[in-house]
């Protein structure tokens, strides 16, 4: 079962691209019938509860609460968005019970970082070689691609996740520091290409913020700290370079970084104080956007680029609250493994963007989440994965 979630999970993200909706189908169906393989397996003998568990289930209810007492102002898309919060629980719900076994726990972190490690390559070469093309096969529709992801943003959401993992391996492991030296070069990397101002500042601090935790927990001496981390650097250096700083460098210097998202973040401020209790609808943001706009951008506006706003407008203060919990409490485990630090990560470039909006990126950040919520001593348990 690990290796179909793995198998799901990596289906969602290949076809990010393509612009019907039967992969977002298929990639849901699959959730739900894996969290309910995993529920008949462990009916026994489940798990005791994690607290992450508390705000995916009110998202839902809360959702199904909107939609059946017809307090959404679109029943249609509510179903569509409640489709996507389910998802996202199902898969939590499975890796909070196939990671309870820690040899499963430990090869879906080293599945999840090679394949993030092998996506981050083919986007590099991908977007310097295939003419704006989708595996140099397919046209894109917008520019911007990384690999199979359509908006760089996205692409840098992705790449945040598990950076640390290859991050905390460089610094770790005895035997294949330089192995998890190179994929972190290259996913930083990828995300100097994809020019994501948000995404250049979150990665660049992962790597910071990895390092210093585990000078200061003591998980290595400072010496070998300092030998990987010269290693990391020079490997930084030689793999920035060869993608080229010019692009990442002519967005951090645009003269407003925050035009149009401030403009719909106010208005999405507006449409919280107007329905506070109960939000409009799950899903409903694009629909309420027109009747609170401040701007005319001349284009649909399908999200509000704050995905907690998003939330907060959509289910009211209630739903928002509730992920503010979850933010809180994926504090702890984050900073104490070190290796999860890319939840945080994640979690603060929804303030700027949308990461949450697709169901198979949002899953990516949720399957970390699942993986916090299952480690054992990070002590004990963490250092025989790089092993």
């Amino acid at each position: 079962m690990p290796y179909v979630l793995a198998a799901v999970l990596f289906f969602g993200i290949l076809t990010l691209w393509v612009p019907g909706y039967w992969p977002v189908a298929v990639f849901e169906v699959g959730t739900f019938g894996l969290a309910v393989g995993a529920l008949i397996r462990w009916r026994r003998t489940p798990p005791r509860f994690v607290y992450p568990l508390a705000p995916l289930l009110f998202a839902v209810s809360w959702g199904l609460f909107q939609w059946g007492t017809g307090r959404t102002v679109s029943p249609f898309e509510t179903r569509i968005a409640l489709a996507r919060w389910a998802a996202l629980l199902a898969v939590f719900v499975t890796g909070w019970l196939l990671f309870q076994d820690q040899r499963v726990h430990r090869w879906f972190r080293s599945a999840m970082l090679w394949f993030g490690f092998l996506v981050a390559v083919e986007a590099t070469l991908q977007t310097f070689t295939a003419g704006g093309k989708f595996f140099w096969l397919f046209e894109a529709e917008y520019p911007g691609l990384m690999g199979p992801i359509l908006y760089r943003n996205h692409y840098a959401a992705f790449i945040e996740a598990v950076l640390p993992l290859a991050v905390y391996g460089a610094m770790t492991s005895k035997r294949d520091s330089l192995l998890y030296s190179c994929m972190a070069a290259a996913m930083y990397a990828s995300v100097i290409a994809a020019a994501s101002r948000a995404g250049f500042v979150l990665a660049s601090g992962e790597i910071v913020v990895v390092t210093a935790l585990l000078w200061l927990q003591g998980r290595t001496s400072g010496r070998a700290v300092g030998r990987s981390l010269l290693r990391v650097v020079l490997l930084l250096a030689v793999f920035t370079t060869v993608v080229g700083w010019g692009r990442v460098w002519e967005r951090l210097e645009t003269p407003d970084p925050f035009a149009t998202r401030r403009e719909f973040n106010i208005s999405s401020m507006r449409m919280i104080a107007a329905r506070p209790g109960l939000g409009s609808g799950l899903g409903t943001w694009p629909v309420v956007y027109p009747a609170y706009a401040i701007i005319d951008t001349g284009a649909f506006a399908n999200r509000a680029h704050a995905d907690w706003l998003e939330w907060t407008a959509e289910g009211g203060l209630p739903l928002g609250i509730a992920m503010v919990t979850l933010f809180v409490w994926c504090l702890r485990p984050a900073f104490d493994s070190v290796w999860g630090i890319g939840v945080i990560a994640v979690l603060l470039h929804a303030t700027v963007d949308y990461p949450f909006s697709r169901p198979a990126l949002a899953a990516w950040t949720v399957v970390m989440v699942a993986l916090l919520a299952t480690r054992t001593n990070p002590a004990a348990a963490d250092g025989r994965q790089w092993r």
